[in-house]
């Protein structure tokens, strides 16, 4: 089967695939102009990587194609409605990338609050020749409040290490009341005012949506405590980033921690980059050794599955599978 793949799989994946298909690899293109892409998108049944922009205009130049298999937890790249008007499967990769995740977002509360990178860059400049004074110390981290905005599977993985590593209070707020959270981790269900007010850290891990876009602007930076440290793990998009340089500027909060932003890669003049009080990562939250090829190998599973017949175990639009359980491909 005619095969696309975009961008980052992992190399035995790839490999694996283009031992049993016919697979084409893009990287670093033009997806609207580059003629090779064009031409293959035309003839694929399956397109699987990460990032593709999957609309109504790219679904009109691909009329073979059955599945696209997102190697992401995340899916705001596709357009779930046209890829179901035509009766194509959309699927993810959930579930893998948990903990490792909350591991980098636990890793940006640390950094921020005890402002690892800025010292670690004052030690290696020579700084260091006396013994230092209070305008170098961080806060704790331990038994501090910690607002999670969003309790899924990942927020809920922050809430373990936090409770029971730091016997930090956690106070959450998500759609709906996360009980298995209120009782594993004594967390507390706030609205997200409450949340903003009360908490030490606030952490907003939340998928981009409709609703979550641009949620935290100004006003919600102006509602939390001026010590507070905020750590974004979600999407660029689902804050104000010129709202938080002006938070951030005007000493509204403390610190922050970011893998993600506005607009990626983070332009180099992007007045975050000049902060010492902000913590920096290239959206690498998944990216680990492990972590990056189980996601690969889960999003195979999922595109042959898919282009078998069979229904993927990650799929998204389900209302597909069953239209096509009904009237076949």
């Amino acid at each position: 089967m005619k095969i696309l793949a975009y961008e980052r799989i992992e190399k035995p994946v790839l490999d694996a695939l283009k031992a049993k298909h016919d697979v084409r690899f893009f990287k670093n293109i033009d997806t609207s102009t580059d003629p090779d892409f064009l031409n293959w998108l035309s003839k694929a049944e399956g397109i699987i990587g990460l990032d593709l922009t999957v609309n109504s205009e790219l679904l009109d130049k691909a009329p073979n194609l059955r599945i696209v298999s997102n190697v992401s937890v995340g899916y705001n790249n596709l357009d779930i409605a046209a890829l179901s008007k035509r009766n194509i499967l959309a699927t993810n990769t959930p579930g893998i990338l948990t903990d490792t995740v909350a591991d980098m977002a636990f890793g940006l509360i640390l950094s921020t609050a005890r402002r690892i990178p800025e010292l670690d860059h004052y030690v290696k400049a020579g700084s260091w020749t006396e013994s230092l004074t209070e305008e170098y110390y961080g806060t704790d981290v331990h038994h501090k409040k910690l607002g999670i905005i969003g309790m899924g599977r990942i927020g809920n993985a922050i809430a373990k290490r936090a409770h029971h590593g730091f016997d930090m209070d956690i106070l959450y707020h998500s759609r709906t009341r996360k009980t298995d959270a209120e009782e594993a981790f004594n967390a507390t269900y706030c609205s997200l005012n409450e949340l903003l007010a009360k908490a030490d850290f606030v952490c907003l891990i939340t998928p981009l949506t409709k609703e979550t876009t641009e949620m935290i602007g100004l006003k919600e930076f102006q509602q939390m405590k001026k010590s507070a440290i905020f750590i974004n793990a979600s999407r660029g998009k689902t804050i104000v980033e010129k709202d938080l340089i002006e938070a951030l500027q005007s000493g509204e909060i403390l610190a922050a921690g970011l893998d993600v932003f506005e607009q990626e890669p983070v332009e180099p003049n992007n007045k975050l980059l000049q902060m010492p009080n902000v913590v920096t990562l290239p959206h690498i939250g998944s990216s680990t050794r492990e972590t990056e090829l189980k996601m690969s190998e889960l999003a195979a599973v999922n595109l042959e599955e898919g282009l078998n017949g069979r229904k993927p175990p990650n799929l998204i639009n389900s209302v597909v599978w069953d239209a096509i359980n009904q009237n076949g491909y």
